[in-house]
Order: C-alpha cells, then structure tokens, then sequence
C-alpha cells in the first residue's frame, strides 16, 4: 500500500522542528491559501520551516522524490508562484525573527517575516529601509525581485540596500552571499528572484526615516488626461526626498476619507516626503499642484511610516481575486496618456487600480550589470491589477487588465518588474533582464542545475556549464 507524500516526510525528516501538514490533517485548508483568491492549489505537503535545517531537510526531500518545489515567504505574489498542485511547499512563515543594530543601521531579518513586522521593529529606533506599499507582503519575495516603493527615489530599491543573505541551495549546501563571499551569487539575488535558493535570512542597511508627510491627492478620474502630463514632467526633477506614484482607482469607502468620495473613480498620486517638515513638503509639491485644477481631496500629514506601509493592508486583505500586468516604461506620449485615461474611467470594480511607480533618483546611482535587475535606464515601472472579493468577476477583472496591458505595451522599454508579472512565459522573463539574462543562466547552472528552483519568474540554466 503506497504512503502519501506527507507520511513519506514524517518518516524521512527526522529531527524537523517544524509542522509537516498534509490534505488530510487538520488545518490544510489553511495552510495551502495564499494571498491571492484566485489561486486555488492542492500542495502534497506543506512544510512549515522553523530552521535552517529543516529548510535543507525539505529541499532535499523535494529533490530526491522529484516533486515540484514552491517555496513561500508572504505568499503575495499574484500568479501564485508560492504553491504548487502536487508538490511541496516550503512555507517560511515560522522564520519571522526581527534583529535590529541601531549602531550599525542594519537588521537582520528572518526570510518568513512580513514587512510589517519588519517597519514596526526598525521604527523604535526611528530607522527604516526601502519595500514596498503593503505591509502584509512577505519581505524574500520583494527584496529578491527588486522592491520599488515609497523610499525609492531617496534610497533605492530594496536590493540596494540587501547587504547579505543566508541560503540555503538546492544540494542542501548553506552559504552567505554579500560583496566579500561568494559574490556572483550576491550579484544574482538582487534581482533575479527566487532561483537560486531559498533565503533563511537577509542582512539589511537602515536608514534615518521615522515620521514621513504622506497621503494622497485626488483629481476626477475625468481628468487623468490633463493629471498625468503634469506628474510625468514632475516627478523626474522633484528632490529625492519627495516620492509620488501615480494611480487611478476609487476612493475606499470607509475613513479618513470623507463620505461623499466614497467609491468615486479618481486619478492622482500617492505622496511620502521622507521627513516631518510639512512646509518643506508642501514646498516640493507646489509646483505639481499649481499646475492643475483644485483636487478633490489633498491628505498628506505627518504620520509614522509604519502607518504609511500598512495603509492599504485594510483595502487589500487576503483573499480577494487579483490579476496583474506590468511593464517598464521610457516615456509616456500624449497617446499612451489618453489610454490610461481610457482604461482609468473603465475601472471594472472600485478595488482595481493601475500605478506608475517612479524609477529613478538613487536607483539611477547604479547601472544596469551591477545587480541582476537591469532596468536601471527605465522611468516608470507601471503595473495593471484587476482586484475584487467576488470570484464570479474574476474574469472580468483579468479582461480589462489584460486589455489596460495589451494597449500601454506598445509604449513600453520590454520587459517588466518581475515581482508584478503573471505566469507569462519565457520571453518575458528574458526582456525582464536582457542583457543580464546570460549571466543569470550561468550562476543558475552553478547553484541549480537540475532546475529545482523553478517556480519563479524563471531563469534557466545556461547549458555546458
């Protein structure tokens, strides 16, 4: 009588300190949902790491029964790249320890945490580093593909400021990876994802950030035409300091926002001053907001960042439906402007939104071969995310996505941010890194040979190494 995949890993891992969960025990149910409703996988095991070890024992398990191997931080990532049917997924979530240094400016961050418990813990100490907009989000899947978010334009993205991690690769081998040890392995993780071995914890630089002025302004979607001209020639020239993304979306229905905006269809831009000076910020925003009608609503305040990074976590709960598109974008003419505003008054459900987040500031401060994300030249990096609770939308929220994509593409530089892109085949992966790509392949083959690590955005092996 055969075992299933489950019985096998309870006999064969001894000494797991974690919880080795299979479609018949209790919590299952549980434990193979991630973020986005419209992934529904059945996992032959979830294993629920709590060491190094047991990360090595899992990994081994994986690769000698020949199962399918998703490894899962936050489990955010929209093509569900966290789970597998069949396989075995390798659940970090008990690795979530936070080590703060205020005297070096770094942390050392367990490779399950949530960059929530990540922003909480390095505020006490009124530091921070660069992630991304949810806080809910795993902190291995956004520092491995790149991380754009609120401190971009002033400290870069989340790579640039990864000063080492702690792997564990697809023999079972544990190494660190930083500038001094092994160093092409240190090139590949800052950007190129999760192929190269599953990261148990991550060494990152700080820097002084504490209160921020953020909040948004929003004009009538209506006017996304005239809006989007003035923030482009904006936000190139504004100073570091001053981040901005632009949007269109609706107004959630709840506070602080008031109640006759409620679910409007709104355009504008999502503002973080890095720092607590509301003259200076307003300063910097003046030129912007001279140059357009009186907006509806005008929010930034002084806040915590920590209040900032969890805005939207109450917008966005696990669960709903999400489908994303994305692109890295050069320039944005009259015509790709006019269809943003097309597709933005075509909102298919008040939850949906498109962003274009800025490239440029300290992430121009690298060039494109000095990590593995090259897109270092772009300017934008826009993404297109139907989103409702509702699975009967489900399709129509990944029409108009697709169809926001199939317009704006033409306008694009190639490739697109990694951490936002679907299951969309190998030539996108290949213009997502261009020129990068060859080099990828090659430390691919070093670590990975056999192509364990494959449910990424995925990288493979270069042949004949």
């Amino acid at each position: 009588m055969s075992i299933t995949t489950a019985q096998a890993a309870r006999q064969e891992l001894k000494g797991f300190k974690g919880q080795l969960i299979g479609p018949d025990d209790p919590g299952y149910d549980v434990a193979r949902k991630v973020y986005n409703g419209m992934i529904d996988r059945w996992p032959a095991l979830v294993a629920r790491c709590a060491s190094t070890d047991d990360i090595a024992q899992v990994v081994g398990f994986a690769r000698d029964h020949g199962l399918l191997l998703a490894v899962r931080g936050g489990g955010h990532h929209g093509a569900g790249l966290g789970t597998c049917d069949g396989g075995v997924v390798l659940d970090l979530s008990p690795l979530n320890e936070v080590e703060v240094d205020p005297q070096s400016r770094t942390v050392r961050v367990g490779g399950g945490c949530v960059w929530g418990e990540v922003d909480r813990a390095t505020h006490e100490y009124g530091l921070a580093t660069p992630s991304g907009i949810i806080s809910t989000t795993g902190v291995g899947g956004i520092a491995l593909g790149g991380g754009l978010g609120h401190l971009t334009r002033k400290y870069g993205l989340t790579i640039d400021n990864i000063l080492e991690a702690d792997l564990v690769l697809a023999n079972g081998e544990q190494m660190r990876a930083n500038a001094e040890e092994n160093t092409d392995l240190y090139w590949a993780i800052r950007g190129g994802g999760g192929n190269f071995g599953v990261v148990r914890s991550f060494l990152f630089r700080l820097h002084e950030v504490s209160t921020v002025v953020a909040g948004p302004t929003f004009w009538p979607v209506e006017l996304t035409a005239e809006v989007l001209p003035v923030y482009r020639d904006f936000i190139s020239n504004a100073p570091r300091e001053l981040n901005a993304f632009f949007m269109v979306g609706s107004v959630p229905p709840g506070p602080p926002f008031p109640e006759e905006l409620h679910l409007r269809k709104v355009c504008g831009v999502v503002w973080c001053y890095v720092g607590d000076d509301t003259d200076e910020a307003a300063r910097q925003m003046a030129p912007f907001l001279d140059a357009l009608p009186q907006p509806l609503l005008h929010g930034p305040a002084p806040m915590p960042y920590p209040a900032l990074q969890s805005a939207f976590d109450a917008v966005y709960p696990p669960a709903d439906q999400w489908y994303w598109r994305a692109d890295f974008v050069n320039e944005i003419p009259g015509d790709a402007v006019e269809l943003h505003a097309k597709f933005g008054a075509e909102l298919p459900t008040w939850k949906s939104t498109a962003h274009l987040y800025p490239i440029d500031g300290a992430v121009h401060d690298h060039a494109s071969a000095d990590t593995a994300w090259s897109y270092r030249d772009a300017r934008w990096a826009s993404v297109y995310a139907g989103v409702d609770p509702d699975p009967a939308n489900a399709g129509l929220i990944k029409r108009w996505t697709v169809d926001y994509f199939d317009a704006l593409h033409p306008f694009s530089a190639g490739g697109a941010y990694v951490n936002m892109m679907m299951d969309e085949g190998q030539e996108r992966v290949w213009a997502s890194y261009r020129d990068n790509y060859a080099r990828l392949a090659r430390i691919k083959a070093d670590h990975d040979p056999a192509n364990l690590f494959c449910l990424n955005q995925n990288i493979e092996p270069a042949s004949g190494s």
